[in-house]
């Protein structure tokens, strides 16, 4: 997952770039064509490496998913699809 949170900010295509540091676009673009997964984590970490280097993002706030579950529910659906930052799905939901 860490590509996925690279690209919105620091690639040219990246949704919230405001501009290109060439040498992390070729690196992320070498990451997404390899295979191999070490040396792809390798390449994340040159990444990191230079946008920590370069205090390229300076982080104000932390975007949070706060879920509501109260006692009539017997099992939560919350965290039971990875990376799915809300509850669900809710057919799934089971109540008391």
């Amino acid at each position: 997952m860490p590509a996925a949170r690279l690209e919105p900010f620091f690639t040219k295509n990246g949704t919230y770039a405001y501009g290109v540091v060439p040498e992390i676009e070729d690196l992320f673009q070498r990451q997404a064509n390899e295979l191999d997964r070490k040396k792809r984590e390798a390449l994340l970490h040159q990444i990191q490496k230079i946008v920590a280097d370069r205090v390229l993002v300076a982080p104000l706030y932390q975007q949070a998913f706060p879920w509501g579950v109260g006692s009539r529910v017997e099992e939560s659906t919350a965290g039971l699809v990875q990376g799915f930052p809300y509850t669900g799905p809710f057919e799934d939901l089971k109540v008391k």
